[in-house]
């Protein structure tokens, strides 16, 4: 497995030939160019996850490409009239002899009054597992995490613990798109050493960088 990071949370993610990009947000312009691209996950409707500008770019480029999300993405592509397929929680489907696997439903807390919308992560090929904005357990091995590290919904503390629970082989960053040159710098730093004990790899991936695992 190949995973080329975009920035953000917008990903590649390359398994036995198929290619599956991860939401195209609005903190991150690498996707706008991107091709070959099979399919398209979007894990919920926040800009960071879901900029329309950008899908329509990405489409422009793969009009092959399909979409999974859930039905909360689902209404704001229909009044677009873009064509997808729900791929919601405990939902598995097979696309071209690669597995994916929706779990999950809601949003990771922000503020008692912000109403949490709906949250979809998602796991490729039974070894890498994408949460989203949420702190999901898929309750099954997972080899690869993508984790999430900044943000409104979340404190690092709470990051750490979340990949000692999954006890992935090995995790990378995520979520980090609105954090400046320092932020990135704790970030990259700090949860290798914490995770070592567990025997947690923890990875770098830059942005426009692929790794293969």
């Amino acid at each position: 497995m190949k995973i080329t990071k975009l920035g953000h949370c917008c990903m590649i993610v390359e398994d036995s030939g198929l290619r599956v990009m991860t939401d195209p947000g609005a903190y991150s312009s690498l996707e706008n160019e991107v091709k070959n691209i099979d399919v398209v996950l979007i894990t919920h409707e926040h800009q960071d996850h879901f900029h329309l500008e950008s899908l329509k770019k990405v489409l422009a480029n793969n009009p092959e490409a399909k979409i999974f999300t859930n039905g909360a993405v689902g209404k704001l592509l229909d009044a677009e009239k873009i064509t997808y397929e729900i791929l919601e929680d405990g939902a598995r489907k097979m696309i071209a002899g690669t597995a994916i696997e929706g779990f999950g439903k809601t949003h990771a807390p922000i503020y008692p009054s912000v109403t949490p919308v709906q949250n979809t992560g998602y796991f490729v090929a039974d070894r890498f597992f994408y949460p989203g904005d949420a702190f999901y357990d898929p309750k099954k091995p997972v080899e690869i995490l993508a984790l999430p590290m900044a943000g409104p919904w979340l404190k690092i503390s709470e990051s750490i613990d979340y990949a000692k629970s999954l006890k992935p082989k090995v995790c990378f960053p995520v979520h980090d798109g609105m954090l400046n040159s320092h932020g990135l710098a704790l970030i990259d730093r700090l949860p290798a050493g914490l995770l070592k004990p567990f025997d947690i790899e923890f990875q770098i991936i830059k942005s426009g960088e692929t790794k293969e695992f």
